[in-house]
């Protein structure tokens, strides 16, 4: 079970830090990709950590800007995002597969039930 928090409304320019917390497996085994979805658009990728926290990957239009990060100890995984845009705003999600990375959506098991992140010009 994944649980996504930490969204809220900001001025073009700020940041915001995502978490996601994850419960009843085994945390440090599985890959936990960050994805948004805009009103009517499709849900996309925005980044993903891999199992051990070794290799990140970023969607271009968020790299240089977002990091993520997690700490299997508290089982939680982090999406910190700067100079936030009005075009990030969107529902965000947090997901997690087995071990590796990957950038598609139905690659992943487990979903968070999503975070509002709004912000104004």
């Amino acid at each position: 079970q994944l649980q996504a928090s930490g969204g809220g409304l900001v001025q073009a320019g700020g940041s915001l830090r995502l978490s996601c917390a994850a419960s009843g497996r085994t945390f440090s085994n599985y890959a936990v990709g960050w994805f948004r979805q805009a009103p009517g658009k499709e849900r996309e990728f925005v980044a993903a950590i891999s199992s051990n926290g070794g290799y990140t990957y970023f969607a271009d239009s968020v790299k240089g800007r977002f990091t993520i990060s997690r700490d299997n100890g508290k089982n939680t995984a982090y999406l910190q995002m700067n100079s936030l845009i009005p075009e990030d705003t969107a529902v965000y999600y947090c997901a997690a597969r087995y071990i590796a990375v990957h950038t598609s959506p139905s690659e992943y098991d487990l979903w968070g039930q999503g975070t509002q992140v709004t912000v104004s010009s």
